[in-house]
């Protein structure tokens, strides 16, 4: 899926208590980063949204309080319109 948008140098899956449910996806070009960011988030793949981020070491390695992360969540829901809810597709 993230290949469509360009050459992928590495894909790393988050194992840690703090990065589960996270990938990082490497890109050989910043211009294809940028176009996978812009199709791919907020779609949604098997009944969960994608959120597409640049990596920002300042961000990463700075401690968010619980609080913080939680506006930080409501902020994100409301910019790509989901309610964090998983909603299921049978009828």
């Amino acid at each position: 899926m993230f290949g469509k948008y360009g050459a992928v140098r590495q894909i790393r899956v988050g194992t840690t208590k703090d990065t589960k449910g996270t990938a990082y996806v490497v890109y050989e070009d910043i211009y294809d980063a940028k176009a996978a960011q812009e199709h791919l988030g907020g779609f949604n793949v098997q009944n969960r949204y994608i959120v597409v981020l640049f990596y920002n070491s300042k961000k990463t390695f700075q401690k968010m309080s619980t609080k913080d992360q939680e506006e930080e969540l409501r902020a994100m829901q409301e910019k790509y319109g989901v309610d964090g809810q998983q909603h299921s597709t049978k009828e």
